[in-house]
């Protein structure tokens, strides 16, 4: 039996692909806590890390 291992979790999702806007969602990894922007629009995607004010990664705990 094969393992599920979802080390990332969608924390919030918006948007559609009804008007060509994308799809936006913002995941955590849950080993290190590290937030990302994810944008999907069309056939193409975005992953960046989310920053602070300050330009520090930011970390959300689970």
């Amino acid at each position: 039996m094969k393992k599920e291992n979802n080390r990332f979790v969608v924390v919030h999702k918006e948007g559609t692909t009804w008007n060509n806007e994308g799809i936006r969602q913002l995941l955590v990894d849950k080993e290190t806590g590290v937030t990302y922007l994810c944008w999907l629009s069309g056939y193409g995607a975005s992953l960046t890390p989310l920053l602070d004010a300050e330009g520090k990664v930011v970390i959300t705990k689970l």
